[in-house]
């Protein structure tokens, strides 16, 4: 697998709109060219501008004339289940909480083989890239006990589509017969998750700027991990210089089983275990007090919210207009498909802002707030900082839509950025992950998409649906 390929040739595109970060503010840039080689963005500025018509090397590749597009910067997503798009749908668990709803999924689950996995980590990717994600983060925490599956599996779909991706080693150590959630079917020894950890950090992380691949470590959430591993994957992240990820603080029956089997909060769990920190993201925090959320700025710990998720399950609304009146770094998290039922990272974002309304009011999170956190907020939580805008320098991540869909109709005359977060977005027309076309025309490039659908269809009807 090549986890790093970088596009060589020059790329210019013309008369685009750009809609990026310039000191902190989103502006909107009206007829600009931007110049992309090795992988970087190294001129942007208004079309046809001297010194914006070629590369470093002098030569000139493809020109790609964008004077109907909306160019933005590739998304960034903070946290997905790639594999749950085996039980998308399932009827067990439509109307379910998060504890019921796992409890059954948890049967299904315990069968997925490698190629399962690694189909269903096509689906889901496919899936966000013609949303406008360039980045992602994985939390793979399920390895069964008699399975093939490794991470392997995800990170051969991500280096196949050519998406950059962080992929966590998850794990789960404690089942039922130890007082967890999941059965004992799905859990792992602590030894060997953390010398399987170990091996494919030295196989297959890249900490440079660029990198295509990394991998963070991500034990499942209290209910399924002990003390004791959260303690041994922080000293191995840590020694490693990796980002620490889990769930905290989703629902009250996780804070119910915090209570009662440690005698703190989720947050306290964690913190106790020295799970706070600039390397530490956290998946949904819904309920948190206010001295947490101090806990978090205090910290630097980041937070990937995932509103589609949350209301899916029941769980509830989590406190973002605090965390980021407080300087909590948050990102948007699609979650897994199992209990969001899509990879849409722009709806996620609108769906971000539409909820905080609900409970906040109109001006509980504006428009370019949401932007923010589905691009530089992303990026600060996977602490990327070159990635999420579009300025000399950046990685050359870009969503490019149509300016004339008809779903933008009206509104892009209005704001080419509300537009964006408050219209249903379209397919992205075309994606660029450092510096290479992946999707093209709405489709992703050099991979037959209707054929990996069919195939995946079957196999999810034979072994998952029931």
């Amino acid at each position: 697998m090549n986890g790093n390929r970088m596009g060589a040739m020059t790329l210019r595109i013309e008369h685009a709109t750009v809609v990026c970060w310039r000191e902190g503010r989103a502006v909107v840039l009206a007829d600009q060219s931007i110049t992309i080689a090795d992988g970087l963005i190294r001129a942007i500025g208004p079309a046809g501008a001297a010194g914006l018509a070629a590369g470093p090397d002098g030569q000139l590749g493809e020109v790609i004339d964008a004077s109907r597009h909306l160019v933005v910067p590739g998304l960034v997503n903070t946290h997905h289940h790639l594999f749950q798009s085996l039980t998308r749908g399932l009827k067990a668990v439509q109307d379910a909480p998060l504890f019921e709803w796992l409890t059954q999924l948890y049967q299904r689950w315990q069968h997925v083989s490698f190629d399962a996995m690694r189909d269903a980590a096509m689906i889901s990717l496919a899936e966000l890239m013609l949303s406008g994600a360039t980045t992602t983060s994985d939390h793979a925490y399920l390895f069964p006990q008699g399975s093939d599956v490794r991470l392997e599996a995800v990170l051969e779909a991500a280096a196949e589509l050519g998406i950059r991706i962080h992929a966590c080693r998850g794990s789960m150590s404690v089942g039922q017969s130890k007082g967890g959630l999941p059965p004992d079917a799905c859990v792992e020894d602590e030894d060997a998750i953390l010398a399987d950890s170990l091996r494919v950090v030295e196989q297959f992380h890249d900490p440079s700027p660029l990198s295509m691949r990394r991998i963070d470590l991500a034990p499942c959430a209290p209910f399924s991990v002990s003390r004791e591993l959260l303690r041994d994957t922080a000293a191995l992240g840590r020694e490693r210089g990796l980002l620490l990820h889990t769930h905290a603080a989703e629902t009250l029956d996780e804070q119910r089983y915090c209570l009662e089997r440690f005698g703190v909060r989720p947050i306290g769990f964690l913190d106790d275990a020295g799970w706070l920190g600039p390397d530490v993201y956290l998946a949904h925090c819904v309920h948190l007090s206010d001295a947490e959320i101090d806990r978090f700025a205090e910290t630097r710990t980041g937070v990937a919210h995932c509103p589609c998720s949350n209301m899916r399950l029941g769980s509830g609304i989590a406190p973002i207009r605090r965390m980021l009146d407080r300087g909590v770094k948050v990102g948007i998290g699609v979650d897994g498909s199992s209990s969001n039922d899509g990879g849409h990272l722009l709806a996620e974002a609108r769906q971000a802002l539409l909820l905080q309304r609900v409970s906040g009011g109109a001006e509980a999170l504006r428009v370019v707030e949401a932007f923010r956190l589905v691009t530089l907020g992303g990026a600060a939580v996977l602490n990327r900082p070159a990635l999420g805008n579009i300025e000399v320098g950046s990685a050359a991540d870009l969503a490019l839509f149509r300016a004339d869909d008809v779903a933008f109709a009206g509104a892009i005359a209005q704001d080419p950025l509300a537009a964006l977060m408050l219209c249903h977005a379209p397919r992205v027309d075309r994606l660029i992950v450092a510096g290479r076309t992946v999707v093209k025309g709405g489709c992703i490039t050099g991979t037959d998409l209707p054929a990996l659908v069919e195939r995946f269809n079957a196999r999810v009807a034979a072994d998952f649906s029931h």
